[in-house]
């Protein structure tokens, strides 16, 4: 029987590694592709390297601490991006249902309200000139003007908030020719 002698450079093949770990030789072809056991050639292992590396995964400590702690870093990461994703899910349903508003929109109809204020003081004038020239006095000016003014307020305080309106902003943002807010 001749001598044997194992060093770092001895590799055998994919049925003989097999043998050595007790493993089948399906296994070993998957271990060498996911790069648990890489080959040294095809079909060929080195054999010190890659027992060293099956006793390294099948204790699990088959990362270094460095590798432990950026394992770590990425799947803490990764959580957050998740519970991102969940919170944008969760205010675009909101927004979707007519629960909640985006600031542009609030705006949009804020400033629609303020220019539709603005076109009935601009009006107002106008609309007092003749009265107030009939008025037999200052006092009766004033009380046609306080009139005016009172009927407009009186106009604004008739706002309701419409969801509809909302609505129609967010089909308008989104490119939606319809979308009904609320029906589940």
């Amino acid at each position: 029987m001749a001598d044997f002698k194992v060093t770092d450079e001895t590799t055998i093949s994919t049925t003989e590694l097999a043998r050595v770990l007790g493993l089948s030789v399906r296994r070993i072809q998957q271990m060498a592709q996911d790069g648990t056991v890489p080959p040294a050639k095809k079909g060929r292992f080195r054999l010190n390297d890659s027992v060293q590396r099956y006793i390294t995964f099948i204790t699990g400590n088959q990362m270094t601490e460095d590798e432990q702690k950026m394992e770590k870093t990425r799947k803490s990461a990764e959580v957050q991006i998740k519970v991102a994703k969940a919170a944008v899910a969760k205010l675009e349903a909101s927004e979707l249902q007519g629960k909640m508003h985006r600031s542009e929109d609030v705006q949009a109809v804020t400033e629609d309200m303020a220019s539709t204020l603005r076109s009935m003081l601009i009006a107002l004038p106008g609309q007092l000139a003749v009265d107030c020239n009939n008025a037999e006095s200052a006092a009766e000016c004033a009380a046609i003007i306080k009139k005016g003014v009172h009927r407009i307020m009186n106009e604004m305080c008739k706002y309701k908030y419409d969801p509809d309106k909302y609505a129609e902003r967010v089909r308008d943002r989104l490119n939606w020719d319809t979308m009904v807010i609320g029906d589940e």
